[in-house]
């Protein structure tokens, strides 16, 4: 706390300023150590800063990370283990938690709490921070008494999830930035480079090759229509996120993205290990198959799996087996059905599901050592192609130049 104070010290002489301490006791405390008499100290409001302020703001609110649900997660795995009460335990956890939105949304669960709601009720009003996934499993483990297991199982749940997205950002890094570099070289080429090489060739009167043309008028485009071409491109831009938010836009958004070129198949496997891994951790907590499938179905961020998963929940409720609408929704392969087949017969179906996600996670692994090496041949070969159009474009006007200027010599 902030505090401001007026004192004389040993002197008398009037002392004024302002100080830190706990509390009013705890800072006329430190005031008599240093050798000055207290004669009022008041509480000073927190000034924030800029940032500060800016982060009460819905807009410039960070969401919360997977990493501050981790810590919730193994936080609350072990103090509900050792029995302390859950609404101190939300309470004591919001007064450390890092970000203002854990803060709130921990202070309202055990405000909710208080008022007689579920764990899992409560978290309900929170789904920006918790998935469908996450609440269905706590709901479980209020229900059955484990809930110090389920918190340990969504760590687990969750650290997989981000050790899968920090190798994806790592295999990407490279070309991320191999492509950015090249952005960036065309703009500089097309907006000083070409005009200053466009106005040489001008004075000179030469006859330009096609190829020359064609990058003398390109550039000319670029410097005449850029601002047109910025607002086309961040309009595309927000029209597509509009399009894409809608249920039939992000379904073909999604089913058109596994089928990209290399990164499509890493897209699947991504997708089927982390719906094997829930799937199996929701069957092991005792939730029916149907319930299952449908919290993995929403707990999917492809819509077009989750569409698929939903396909097979309503084969089993017509009847079907987890095998046949498997088989059905075309989304396995002939190992992974043989596997689920075997979990049938011998009632371990998730443990044959696991066996399953870490299948996919060895394809995962093997994909993502593989993706450096199967974009760089082709990020090279694309930067050959623009430097020996850019080369030719530039040096052709004056290799016909040098070769007109030898002929009439």
């Amino acid at each position: 706390m902030h505090f401001s104070f007026r004192g004389r010290d040993s002197e008398g002489s009037l002392q004024e300023g302002f100080l830190e301490a706990m509390s009013q006791d705890a800072a006329a405390n430190e005031l008599m150590q240093r050798g000055i008499t207290p004669l009022a100290i008041s509480e000073q409001a927190k000034r924030e800063s800029l940032g500060s302020r800016l982060e009460h703001l819905p807009l410039f609110r960070k969401p919360v990370s997977l990493d501050e649900l981790i810590v919730f997660c193994r936080q609350m795995h072990a103090l509900t283990r050792a029995g302390i009460p859950i609404i101190r335990v939300l309470r004591g956890l919001a007064d450390t938690a890092r970000s203002p939105v854990m803060t709130e949304t921990l202070d309202d669960l055990a405000a909710r709490l208080e008022a007689g709601n579920g764990l899992a009720v409560a978290m309900q009003s929170h789904k920006k921070v918790f998935s469908d996934l996450f609440i269905a499993m706590v709901h479980v483990g209020e229900n059955t008494g484990e809930l110090d297991a389920a918190f340990k199982q969504l760590s687990h749940i969750l650290e997989l999830e981000r050790d899968t997205k920090r190798r994806v950002k790592q295999a990407l890094r490279y070309p991320t930035f191999v492509l950015f570099a090249v952005l960036g070289a065309l703009l500089v080429v097309n907006f000083l480079v070409i005009p200053k090489f466009a106005s040489v060739f001008d004075k000179l009167g030469a006859d330009l090759p096609f190829l020359t043309q064609v990058l003398v008028a390109t550039s000319d485009f670029l410097i005449a229509f850029w601002p047109a071409m910025l607002v086309l491109t961040l309009g595309g831009w927000f029209g597509f996120k509009a399009w894409t938010r809608t249920e039939q836009g992000q379904t073909t958004f999604d089913r058109y993205k596994l089928r990209l070129p290399i990164i499509g198949t890493l897209l699947e496997q991504i997708t089927l290990s982390r719906f094997s891994r829930n799937f199996a951790n929701t069957l092991a907590a005792g939730m029916p198959i149907t319930t299952a499938l449908t919290v993995t179905a929403d707990a999917t961020d492809n819509a077009w799996i989750s569409s698929h998963i939903r396909g097979m929940r309503t084969g089993i409720e017509r009847g079907d087996s987890l095998l046949r609408t498997a088989r059905h929704s075309e989304m396995f392969t002939p190992l992974i059905l043989q596997m689920i087949a075997v979990g049938e017969e011998t009632g371990s179906v998730d443990d044959m599901l696991v066996n399953v996600a870490d299948f996919y996670d060895e394809e995962v692994d093997y994909s993502l050592k593989r993706l450096a090496d199967a974009i760089e041949p082709i990020l090279i070969v694309v930067m050959g192609i623009l430097v020996l159009v850019l080369a030719l474009g530039v040096f052709l006007p004056i290799w016909d130049l040098g070769a007109a200027a030898l002929g009439r010599s």
